[in-house]
C-alpha cells in the first residue's frame, strides 16, 4: 500500500499570518480560516482525496490548502486573486515537493478545463467521478455566480466537468447553504435549490461558527458538497430552467400565475397555453413546486415559444 506524502512540520498558519502582515480584506470578502480541526474536516468530507488532482479556489495563507495537501493529493492546483498570499503558498509548494501548483488570478476569468487537461484522468459520465476534485472556502460575494457557472458546466459537461463528474466540496454562508439544500415545502427553498438539485446531489456537510473565521463574520458558514447526477433530475436547457425558475421565485410569497404572467407580460393568452400545457396548477406558491413540476413548466414554455416562432413565421 503506497505511504500518503504527507507535509513536513511547517510553522502553524496564524504564525505565518503574522510573518507576512496578512490581513483579510473586506472589499475581497476575505474570512481566515486558520482551524487545521475545521480544515482537515473539510478535507476528509470532500471523499478521497488520495492520489487525487484538486482545484482550490481562494486558497488565503493556506490552512485548507495544507488540509488538502495531507490527504495524499497527487497533485493540487490553487486559485488565488490576492498576490500578498503568493509568499506562504510558495513555502507551501516547496514543502511539498511541488505538489502545489499556483494560478495567480481570478477564479471568474480562469479556464479549469484547460489548466487541469494535463493533469486528470477524464471518466466517463455514466460511471464512478473521476480523481477530481473542487474544494473552496469562496469569498462570499462570488460564491452564488461561481456556482450557477458550474451547474451551467454540468449541464453541458464542459469545463471543470468534461472530465467526468466532478465533485465540489464548497463553504458557503449558512443561508445560502439552506437555500442550495432546502427541499419542497421549506420556507428556503429558492431558485438556488432547483437549479442545484436539477443536476446535482446536494448534500450539507457541517456548519462552520462564524467565530472559527478571522475576522469572525456576523454569519455562521456551512460546507456543501455537489456530486454532479448522471441525469439531471429535469430534463430541459440550462437556459430554459433558470429563466422559468427566476421567474417562477420572482414573487415567492405569491402563486405562481404571477410568475408565469413574468414570462409573457403583455400576452394572457399564452400565459393560459402554458397553464393547459403544464397541468400544473396555477394557485401553486414556488416553495410547492416539485422538480416535475418544473420541469413541466419548462416543457410548456419552450412549447409555447416555438409555437409562437412558427406563427410569425407563418
Amino acid at each position: 500500500m503506497p505511504t500518503i506524502k504527507r507535509l513536513p512540520p511547517l510553522p502553524r498558519v496564524s504564525d505565518i499570518v503574522r510573518l507576512y502582515g496578512l490581513r483579510a480584506k473586506q472589499q475581497l470578502s476575505q474570512n481566515f480560516l486558520l482551524d487545521l480541526n475545521i480544515t482537515n474536516k473539510i478535507a476528509r468530507l470532500s471523499g478521497n482525496l488520495e492520489g487525487s488532482f484538486v482545484c482550490e479556489v481562494g486558497p488565503g495563507p493556506g490552512s485548507l490548502t495544507r488540509s488538502i495537501l495531507n490527504a495524499g493529493v497527487e497533485r493540487l492546483l490553487v486559485v488565488e486573486k490576492d498576490r500578498r498570499f503568493l509568499p506562504s503558498l510558495e513555502l507551501l509548494s516547496e514543502a511539498s515537493n511541488n505538489r502545489l501548483l499556483i494560478h495567480h488570478g481570478d477564479v471568474l476569468e480562469f479556464d479549469i478545463e484547460s489548466s487541469c487537461r494535463d493533469h486528470v484522468m477524464s471518466s466517463p459520465w455514466e460511471e464512478d467521478p473521476p480523481p477530481f476534485h473542487i474544494i473552496g472556502n469562496l469569498p462570499f460575494n462570488i460564491s452564488i455566480p461561481l456556482l450557477l457557472r458550474w451547474l451551467s458546466c454540468v449541464s453541458t459537461r464542459t469545463g471543470p466537468f468534461a472530465f467526468g463528474r466532478t465533485q465540489m466540496t464548497l463553504t458557503f454562508q449558512k443561508e445560502v447553504a439552506e437555500r442550495l439544500t432546502a427541499p419542497i415545502h421549506h420556507h428556503q427553498r429558492s431558485r438556488l435549490s432547483v437549479m442545484s438539485q436539477t443536476w446535482c446531489n446536494v448534500r450539507w456537510r457541517f456548519t462552520i461558527p462564524g467565530s472559527s473565521f478571522v475576522p469572525a463574520p456576523k454569519v455562521d458558514a456551512a460546507v456543501v458538497r455537489f456530486v454532479p447526477l448522471i441525469q439531471p433530475a429535469i430534463k430541459v436547457s440550462y437556459e430554459t430552467l433558470e429563466l422559468v425558475v427566476k421567474a417562477m421565485f420572482q414573487h415567492r410569497r405569491k402563486i405562481i400565475l404571477k410568475g408565469i404572467r413574468v414570462l409573457f407580460p403583455d400576452d394572457p393568452q399564452m400565459v393560459d397555453m402554458v397553464i393547459q400545457l403544464s397541468g400544473v396548477d396555477p394557485n401553486l406558491r414556488a416553495q410547492q413546486l416539485t422538480l416535475e413540476h418544473f420541469e413541466k413548466l419548462c416543457t410548456a414554455y419552450e412549447a409555447v415559444m416555438i409555437s409562437q416562432e412558427l406563427t410569425g413565421d407563418a
